[in-house]
């Protein structure tokens, strides 16, 4: 008997030791419960490459690369009547129901019940109906919204009444309705932020300047975005985009899921990194001119070259040259961390455009490019370069900027940041030009307008 309960001692001892050991091993993986998936939901009219350096911070902070996830909405411009079909526009359900099939895939791929959603402008619209009114409510633990127009970019009952965007439509009166006798705006279950400006977002703003509509009441304020039952924080100076894509935003939204504040708000290089991306273009033309879309550029010609980062010179033939396919996909490519890449895209109806970017530290598989077009006046000068800031907007005084020895560009307005690109015409071709955006500094090459070639410097940060 002494002998059975002997051997049956270490038995047990033998397995608590394996369970020990098995659970020291797991000590250093991050838990659901401590990194649950996230996913993002761009804003109006963008791509998911927007969330680009928002997801590099995540992961600077050791949040696992595939427990992150981007919505690229294929019509990502909203209708100008929800209720109305527009070809190239989806409707506030068409963009909820995008949203929808990428949290159920990030279920599905992380095992999780629930997930957090992170969006900008638009994509808080389809956040609140997702929640609201797509059975969100069961598969999602927290919602942040940044610069969201929850009670509208104008709110007039007289004024497209069935905008999308209209704070006294049929849309958001539905989501504002009280949800409970305090008067909450939010679907009650889901923990909610919202992240404002204190007066530099475009679309938060008592003018009807920035929806032309110069001298009109809007009937919104400052305090537009946020919502009675969230906790609603105010970041001083930030612009519409920066209330999602800014370091200051990232913090916010960490501490609000984790209980505490990041390690770093920058971004921790990699050895080793691989890019790819979507290309994409314009959908049908319609009244307002081409809508932009997140659907793939199929028979798209794509080439990427390393380039000198004081000249902008190519280094050599291209590393990377290939026909777009079905699924739209440029890479991947192996990349070096500390080099400078041109990447261009050639396509029937579309300039041949030269992209040039900052050296990329990190991994990124949302390297997506969108192939523009000419404006008619575009093809009389030499040249054309645009400068372009995808996550935020150009604000005089307030920032540095400089392209081409002009400081600022022309048609960046003083006040309220309110323009996301500067364009100039130049005389010469085949010549450096350089960009200068509060720290990060690009040199790109000109290309003629004569045959259809367009540069365009994009900013990282």
């Amino acid at each position: 008997m002494n002998a059975m309960l002997a051997s049956t001692r270490r038995l047990w001892l033998a397995l608590a030791a394996s369970i020990a050991a098995a659970l020291a091993g797991c000590a250093g993986m991050p838990s659901a419960d401590d990194h649950p998936a996230i996913v993002f939901m761009h804003g109006n009219g963008d791509t998911a490459a927007l969330w680009t350096t928002t997801i590099w911070r995540f992961e600077s902070n050791g949040w696992p690369r595939d427990r992150l996830f981007a919505v690229d909405a294929p019509y990502p411009l909203a209708r100008d009547d929800d209720a109305v079909p527009q070809a190239g526009r989806s409707s506030s359900a068409e963009n909820a129901q995008a949203l929808a099939a990428v949290v159920d895939r990030a279920l599905a791929a992380t095992g999780t019940r629930r997930v957090v959603l992170i969006a900008n402008s638009r994509g808080g619209n389809a956040v609140r109906d997702y929640i609201a009114h797509g059975g969100g409510a069961a598969k999602v633990s927290r919602a942040i919204l940044c610069g969201t127009p929850n009670h509208g970019v104008w709110a007039d009952p007289g004024r497209a009444p069935g905008n999308e965007f209209n704070g006294a439509g049929a849309f958001l009166t539905a989501l504002n309705m009280p949800q409970d006798a305090a008067g909450n705006e939010v679907t009650p279950g889901v923990q909610w932020m919202t992240i404002r400006s204190d007066g530099y977002d475009k679309y938060a703003q008592p003018d009807g300047v920035w929806i032309g509509a110069k001298g009109t009441p809007t009937h919104v304020t400052a305090e537009g975005p946020a919502l009675r039952g969230a906790e609603n924080i105010v970041i001083p100076g930030i612009d519409h985009r920066e209330t999602a894509f800014s370091p200051q935003a990232f913090a916010a939204s960490y501490r609000f899921i984790t209980g505490h504040a990041p390690s770093t708000t920058g971004v921790t290089p990699e050895a080793h990194v691989v890019l790819n991306g979507k290309v994409s273009g314009y959908g049908v033309d319609n009244r307002d001119g081409a809508a932009p879309s997140n659907l793939p550029l199929q028979g798209a010609h794509f080439a990427l070259y390393a380039v000198d980062p004081a000249s902008g010179a190519r280094r050599g033939p291209a590393l990377l040259d290939k026909t777009i396919g079905a699924d739209g996909l440029w890479g991947p490519f192996d990349a070096d961390p500390n080099a400078t890449y041109e990447f261009v895209i050639a396509a029937p109806g579309y300039a041949t455009t030269h992209f040039y970017r900052s050296a990329f530290p990190r991994s990124s598989n949302v390297v997506h490019l969108r192939a523009e077009r000419f404006a008619t006046t575009d093809r009389e000068p030499q040249a054309v370069v645009v400068l372009s800031r995808p996550r935020g907007y150009f604000g005089v005084p307030r920032d540095r900027i400089k392209l081409a020895d002009q400081s600022p560009p022309p048609g960046i307005p003083t006040g309220v940041p309110g323009v996301s690109t500067a364009k100039l015409r130049l005389d010469a071709v085949d010549r450096p030009v350089v960009a200068e955006f509060n720290g990060e500094r690009i040199v790109a090459r000109t290309w003629p307008a004569a045959h259809d070639e367009l540069t365009l410097i994009e900013l990282t940060y």
